[in-house]
């Protein structure tokens, strides 16, 4: 899926800068998901107030 996760070279200090640069691209990929799901949790959030709000007021008419 990802091009740097195919194998580096075998030597050691390789691997170790292999692995440091996957971790923190994985780091990245998880940072900008929970951006963009708090963005969605926040739209939900303000569409059931408004739905509940023109309940409310349907209600009382």
């Amino acid at each position: 899926m990802f091009p740097f996760w195919m194998n580096p070279c075998c030597h050691s200090e390789s691997q170790k800068s292999h692995r440091r640069h996957q971790l923190e691209f994985l780091k990245w990929m998880r940072d900008s998901l929970e951006t963009r799901l708090a963005a969605v949790n926040a739209a939900i959030a303000t569409m059931e107030r408004q739905m509940n709000e023109e309940n409310a007021s349907n209600q009382a008419s």
